[in-house]
């Protein structure tokens, strides 16, 4: 179960990475990004096969990104989510969002084993 105390610090950051964005408009994933965005946070676009996003430069994975991030958003699949929490902890970045639909019990796991 996820505290309130937990869900207002992950939304107190400042700039986030988003595992997932999309530049389909129609997509969850291009959502979430352009809330973000519009809310003020920095928001980094996060897709493999995307080269811009919204405007913006997409990036390949977390380890592209120009600077260090204070959180990451996952709009992906279960297994995606799996792969990429082991890139947020290996890069340090200490807060991880898991969209509905995005979650599995290896991600959480390894989440709470790894802080």
């Amino acid at each position: 179960m996820t505290s309130k105390a937990t869900v207002e610090d992950f939304l107190a950051q400042r700039t986030l990475a988003v595992v997932g964005a999309s530049r389909d408009e129609k997509k969850f994933g291009n959502k979430v990004y352009k809330d973000l965005m519009r809310k003020g946070y920095q928001t980094y676009p996060i897709n493999p096969k995307a080269e811009e996003i919204e405007g913006q430069p997409c990036y390949p994975d977390l380890g592209a990104l120009p600077e260090a991030v204070d959180g990451v958003v996952f709009v992906v699949p279960p297994a995606q989510t799996e792969q990429v929490v082991r890139q947020a902890a290996e890069l340090g970045i200490p807060r991880v969002w898991m969209q509905q639909g995005s979650e599995s019990e290896d991600a959480i796991r390894f989440c709470k084993e790894n802080g």
